[in-house]
């Protein structure tokens, strides 16, 4: 009987020279360990919580619940910090080292939700921030599955990636295709499902659409022998 999948979103985060950021899982990980992968995570009770008043909902995609979205920018904080929140005079936001670590280990516990987290910084959320480019679920034979939303992000002025070292073993900035070329040369192995994103991406800047394909009904074994 397959396993119900888990939702779950993750972040293409990308910089001002469309290098894209990608992080090692650690080998002793269940699912996916050692790969390259976005960040990201699952979706959480508390990433449901709605609050227009930091939460802003303007321009997102309607298709998309909310708790994907929330669950993205979470989920980025928690493992890179990087926040994409701004003040409410549309001012970016930066954290002292101490302020951040606290929130990101507070995030990980369980001990807040992201909402409260804008609520005492009184900082706001947009949803646009982050551009859905399309969903994946985990084939039906996999023991351990997610039902994924992709966003693409634009690093924040003034703000850089800071790995938790207990969640990425290592990171890197590679635009899409230098990562697809160190995957065909075997120098780092890619989940495939951030193989198709970044095939997305690498196919959107040479002008077809930002969205990725659809494979309902694909098994493990056909995914992982898609040709790029």
């Amino acid at each position: 009987m397959a396993v119900t999948p888990r939702p779950a979103s993750t972040v293409v985060l990308m910089d001002q020279m469309s290098r894209i950021y990608l992080t090692q899982r650690p080998k002793t990980m269940k699912f996916m360990g050692g790969q390259y992968v976005f960040p990201g995570g699952a979706v959480e009770k508390g990433d449901h919580k709605a609050d227009s008043q930091f939460i802003n909902k303007d321009n997102s995609n309607e298709l998309v619940n909310q708790g994907y979205y929330v669950a993205a920018a979470r989920e980025l904080f928690e493992e890179v910090g990087v926040l994409l929140c701004s003040s409410f005079d549309g001012t970016g936001v930066h954290f002292d080292k101490e302020t951040e670590q606290k929130y990101r280990r507070q995030l990980l516990n369980g001990e807040i939700s992201f909402l409260e987290l804008l609520k005492n910084e009184g900082i706001i959320f947009h949803l646009e921030s982050l551009t859905y480019i399309g969903n994946l679920t985990t084939p039906e034979e996999s023991p351990i599955r997610f039902d994924t939303r992709f966003f693409i992000a634009q690093l924040p002025k003034g703000q850089s990636p800071k790995p938790d070292l207990n969640e990425i073993d290592h990171a890197v900035w590679y635009t899409p295709e230098e990562a697809l070329l160190a995957y065909k040369s075997r120098e780092i192995s890619i989940a495939p499902p951030t193989i198709l994103a970044l095939k997305t991406i690498l196919d959107h800047q040479n002008g077809n659409p930002l969205l990725m394909p659809d494979l309902a009904g694909m098994n493990l074994q056909d995914i992982r022998e898609l040709r790029f």
